[in-house]
């Protein structure tokens, strides 16, 4: 399998046709203005020592050379062969709430904003777990399977906006149904759920399907995030107002959100404006019985930038040598299969 470390260095190769084209043009308008001075037949023989094709040939060297050169700055890689490797870890789903109500700006500069910041800095601290991440309001969807690749996690976390999910509502029992379905098949025990939300459920059982979780060997973790005394929710530029025109005040609702945790032998965090609680919720399921999670994963690629270096470099080597004028020493070998002009000798 071929692939590039830095792949945005191949945009590089988007000024080679630039180049061709202004070396075009300046040939273009140096042999029209040697056409006004003469003859071009008669002006070549007043320059023996000229070597158009030489000039062509180091052109040709040069833009070669930065073609291998921008491919080696690309850094191809080849790694075709895959292993099974053993890890002792957790699986982490984290169920994320992306309901208009996660908005309000109790917490700055939102809700949500502040727990995809707290959750993509949780992700860059992990080692050996997994995790997937759910989206949910009034549905929830999987958008991220159970990976142990954090990189693209915090990428799809850093993704999240309240226009994911178009059903509004908060349907805690749909996301933590879906998180306890969505572990592999060899996560053994060590299945944990985060879910953070504000907490208000409007559309399921919540509590029903954390007794389910419980039965499956499912841990949640639940964080609350917003005040009890709430905030507006801003949508548009402008407040979200109810069926009489009163501005709708978003209140975290911790009750619903600790009887799931205890339902499952988890616990409850609510957020604070220093920090999220996901560092102390990690603390702890560091202390969880870890199972052994296989996974298969590449084996390290094989750098390969350096054939492309190494060309690059002796192309730009070969074009500084050849000089742009013909050589009187190495005439007589004609390397570019030049006709010799000469000048009749005047006796």
């Amino acid at each position: 399998m071929l692939r590039f470390a830095t792949p945005e260095y191949l945009y590089l190769l988007l000024a080679i046709p630039v180049l061709a084209v202004v070396f075009g043009l300046a040939v273009r308008s140096r042999r029209r203005r040697l056409e006004r001075l003469g003859n071009p037949q008669t002006l070549a023989g007043l320059m023996p020592d000229a070597s158009p094709r030489r000039v062509r040939g180091k052109v040709v060297l040069f833009l070669l050379a930065l073609v291998l050169l921008a491919f080696a700055l690309a850094r191809p890689q080849l790694g075709s062969k895959l292993k099974e490797v053993e890890r002792e870890g957790v699986e982490i789903m984290i169920a994320i709430d992306v309901s208009n109500s996660m908005l309000a700006a109790d917490f700055a500069p939102s809700r949500l904003e502040r727990t995809k910041y707290a959750v993509e800095k949780v992700l860059e601290e992990l080692d050996e777990d997994r995790v997937g991440i759910i989206v949910f309001a009034g549905d929830a969807y999987v958008q991220l399977p159970i990976t142990s690749d954090y990189r693209t996690a915090r990428n799809f976390v850093s993704q999240i906006s309240t226009d994911m999910v178009s059903k509004q509502g908060t349907a805690l029992g749909s996301a933590i149904s879906l998180a306890t379905s969505s572990f592999s098949s060899g996560s053994g025990r060590s299945r944990v759920v985060i879910l953070i939300t504000d907490g208000e459920n409007h559309e399921d059982d919540a509590l029903a399907a954390a007794e389910h979780a419980a039965d499956q060997g499912v841990t949640i973790y639940t964080i609350g995030i917003g005040t009890p005394e709430g905030a507006p929710i801003e949508l548009n530029g402008d407040f979200i107002r109810d069926a009489d025109g009163e501005i709708v005040v978003s209140k975290l609702d911790e009750k619903s959100l600790q009887e799931i945790a205890a339902e499952t032998g988890g616990a409850y965090v609510r957020a604070g404006q220093q920090s999220l609680g996901l560092d102390e919720i990690i603390r702890r399921i560091n202390d969880t019985e870890k199972s052994r999670l296989a996974a298969t994963v590449f084996e390290e690629y094989d750098e390969k930038y350096q054939y492309f270096l190494g060309g690059g470099l002796i192309l730009l080597l070969v074009e500084f040598v050849l000089l742009s004028r013909r050589n009187r020493l190495l005439s007589r070998y004609n390397l570019f299969k030049r006709k010799n002009v000469q000048s009749n000798h005047i006796r």
